[in-house]
């Protein structure tokens, strides 16, 4: 089965890392001239999507998305590039960083406008969860991120359990 033989071995950073570009146009923006943040939390989530499922060779699902904070307002007619990659990896989930940048295509001027962290569980051809592939880290920063992200993770099981006793 795809992805099965892999999971032993591990899966670099770089091999889930994917990049989307896309053009705001009208129907994506409000009244001011500004995209909608629901459809730069969609692109997010596709952007996540594919690195999850690169890393998982297999289909993955959204399981959470953490806070997301629109920094810089982009604008009709601007360029927004989103940049995916596995962060960390645990028996069947994984947590996906995704940085959205928009580019003024007049002056060529790129500003980091958001950064969003998602987790993603990687499901059987029958819908259960299944192992992913150990996350292989090469650099400082991968590694940095991947201690972050395990601490984002904590945070997330305490406020699950906070919320279930509720």
């Amino acid at each position: 089965m795809r992805g099965e033989s892999t999971v032993a071995q591990g899966k670099t950073v770089a091999e889930s890392r994917t990049e989307m570009t896309e053009l705001v146009l009208p129907g994506d923006s409000n009244q001011l001239g500004n995209i909608f943040g629901g459809r730069i939390m969609y692109w997010v989530d596709m952007a996540a999507a594919m690195a999850a499922n690169r890393h998982a060779g297999r289909v993955a699902v959204t399981a959470s998305i953490d806070s997301v904070e629109f920094l810089h307002p982009i604008r009709i007619g601007e360029v927004v590039h989103l940049i995916a990659q596995v962060n960390w990896v645990g028996r069947t989930s994984m947590e996906v960083g995704v940085d959205v940048y928009g580019e003024n295509m007049d002056t060529g001027e790129r500003k980091k406008t958001s950064t969003a962290f998602l987790t993603f569980v990687a499901l059987s051809q029958t819908g259960q969860p299944v192992e992913v592939p150990p996350l292989i880290l090469r650099t400082p920063e991968e590694e940095e991120r991947f201690h972050a992200a395990e601490a984002r993770r904590q945070e997330r099981l305490k406020k699950k359990q906070k919320a279930s006793r509720l």
